[in-house]
Order: structure tokens, then C-alpha cells, then sequence
């Protein structure tokens, strides 16, 4: 399976962005993590298959949105109220498994990241 990630770009603090991933075949389980410069890549956010189980980081708690659409074989993550420390390469990930995964090592499937850059 490949992913392709895009949406990224900069937006000025308050604003918001939507991240969208494109799979090739199809997932399950899958998530967002993002690596700001210097820093480990971290957990964003995950979502199951059929979509009703989420879960976030507590950074984004109210502020991001994770979603797919099955059909579409498309993840998306949409970014409210960005702030400057937001700033980082996201990624998509996705699982050959359907739960909630919070940690690098239980994804199979990665895309290229796309950066977001959010301006004080």
C-alpha cells in the first residue's frame, strides 16, 4: 500500500489547514504523527477503520479533526486554531490491523509527509 500525504502550507496562526492521505489499496487502522525540526516524530492523532473510534494527542485535543472516508480510500486531518508550535513535517501511516494505535512501530504503511509551517 502507498500513501501519499498533501494539504500542507502555510497559514498564520488562528487559521487552519486540512491534511488529506491518499491510499493505493486498502487500510485499516491508521494515523497522523508529525516531526517538528530537531525533534523525534510524535503521535498526532489515529482513527479505526469503520471511523468511530479516534483518539488525539492532548496538544490537539479540540483543535484537530481526524476522519476518513472508506470509499475514497482517504484519511484527513483538519487543523483549527494552528498555532506556531503546530510547525512540522505530518505524516500518514496506516495498519494492516484495526484498533487505535498511538506509536510508530505498530504502523506498516508510511507517506512521504507534507510540511506545515504556521506563522506567528
Amino acid at each position: 500500500v502507498q500513501l501519499q500525504a498533501s494539504g500542507g502550507g502555510l497559514v498564520q496562526a488562528g487559521g487552519s489547514l486540512r491534511l488529506s492521505c491518499a491510499a493505493s489499496g486498502r487500510t485499516y487502522a491508521m494515523g497522523w504523527f508529525q516531526q517538528a525540526p530537531g525533534k523525534e516524530r510524535e503521535f498526532v492523532a489515529a482513527i479505526n477503520w469503520s471511523g468511530d473510534k479516534t483518539d488525539y494527542a492532548d496538544s490537539v485535543k479540540g483543535r484537530f479533526t481526524i476522519s476518513r472516508d472508506n470509499a475514497r480510500r482517504t484519511l484527513y486531518l483538519q487543523m483549527n486554531s494552528l498555532k506556531p508550535e503546530d510547525t512540522a513535517v505530518y505524516y500518514c501511516a496506516a495498519s494492516r490491523y484495526s484498533s487505535i494505535y498511538h506509536t510508530e512501530t505498530q504502523y506498516d504503511y508510511w507517506g512521504q509527509g507534507t510540511q506545515v509551517t504556521v506563522s506567528s
